[in-house]
């Protein structure tokens, strides 16, 4: 008998381990190591009531559709400037380069940027920035548009992955200062494709 109650009480015990402890979701890698990092109190920029209840970010299923190969144009001596934010804050920006690239039997072209004072950072040495609007936008997606990370190519191509296509901070919290992406890069298209708007609680 008292091993019956102990063999109960090791199940109750592991179903509340496992309840509060759930695995990380996410269908690819990228989905999972988001979802880990916004369950994370050091590294969410989720207010503590959105984090305390959250699950997972809601992505749109993975298309391959939406990886393509871009053509890499270089744009040197570009201007340096300073690029709008949701706050007062003015990050100094350079045009990289040009990506041009067709999706669904059309042609577009965005550009990508590079953060001036960000490369000054160990680590982001070769760091580009891609912000982007679509025809997703307020709808199934963040209303202010999304961003990809991406590295300086080594030839005249890159892979544009847009399932990797995440959102600015502020569409989790006012209180970050997030870039505001720049009208030459809005896609007359609906990338269905990466991190959908966040249903705040």
């Amino acid at each position: 008998m008292k091993h019956t109650i102990t063999l109960i009480l090791c199940a109750v015990f592991l179903v509340g381990c496992a309840q509060k402890k759930r695995p990380i979701q996410g269908e690819t890698e990228f989905q999972r190591e988001l979802n880990a990092q916004y369950k994370d109190a050091s590294t969410s920029p989720l207010k503590e009531e959105d984090r305390k209840s959250f699950t997972g970010l809601d992505f749109f299923k993975f298309d391959s559709i939406y990886v393509v190969t871009a053509q890499f144009i270089r744009t040197p001596n570009e201007n340096p400037f300073k690029m709008k934010t949701t706050t007062d804050r003015l990050p100094v920006y350079v045009k990289y380069g040009e990506l041009l690239f067709s999706l669904k039997g059309e042609d577009f072209k965005l550009n990508i940027y590079q953060n001036q004072g960000l490369i000054e950072q160990e680590g982001y040495e070769d760091y580009l920035f891609l912000p982007f609007l679509d025809e997703t936008n307020g709808l199934e997606s963040y209303g202010g548009g999304r961003y990809i990370d991406a590295r300086i190519p080594k030839d005249d191509t890159m892979v544009i992955d847009f399932n990797q296509a995440y959102n600015p901070y502020c569409a989790y919290n006012d209180t970050y200062s997030c870039p505001i992406v720049p009208r030459h890069n809005y896609l007359r298209i609906r990338i269905e494709a990466g991190v959908k708007a966040f249903k705040k609680h």
